[in-house]
């Protein structure tokens, strides 16, 4: 697997359709989210929109995994939470392509997002599950990381847990 960073330019053409084909495949996340007005018809226009959203906020990265070529996941990752007093680096998206799941792609997405914020020096890592979305929360769990706290996202005011992982050297 490949990670590599989204292009800057606007989105458009074949990634677009990739990236729209991802979001499209993850329709059971996104009727939990309720990101989208009708998620099994996502548009492509709706994915940009969402990415350029993402990409306003400082310090975020957006990943693109790819093998053998395929497009098959994307991270979003906060380097530093809105709150000043969270020190940790937040996972704010990983979405692997629903037809692959259960193959371990997701495993290697989340462990090598964890490598990058290690290189960067960071010693945790934390991210928020929706509380409607157990099985988000038997991943996580399953990869060594823990529950700290309980409240609602800071963008929608959904109920999530909140959970954290420390990196150490791997």
């Amino acid at each position: 697997m490949i990670l590599d960073p989204l292009p800057p330019a606007p989105l458009s053409g074949s990634l677009l359709a990739e990236l729209t084909a991802l979001y499209t495949s993850n329709h059971e996340f996104h009727t939990l989210t309720g990101d989208f007005p009708d998620p099994h018809d996502i548009r492509p226009e709706q994915v940009a929109a969402a990415l350029a959203q993402e990409r306003e906020h400082p310090g975020t990265e957006i990943l693109l995994a790819r093998s053998f070529g395929r497009l098959i996941g994307i991270a979003v990752t906060l380097a530093h939470h809105p709150d000043p007093a969270d020190p940790d680096p937040w996972i704010g998206l990983l979405m692997v392509d629903a037809s692959l799941h259960g193959q371990g792609h997701g495993r290697r997405l989340a462990a090598l997002v964890e490598d990058r914020f290690r290189a960067a020096g960071r010693s945790a890592v934390r991210l928020a599950v929706l509380a409607n979305n157990p099985k988000a929360l038997a991943f996580w769990t399953a990869l060594g990381y823990q529950v700290l706290d309980h409240r609602e996202d800071l963008q929608h005011g959904r109920p999530c847990a909140v959970l954290r992982k420390e990196l150490t050297a791997s």
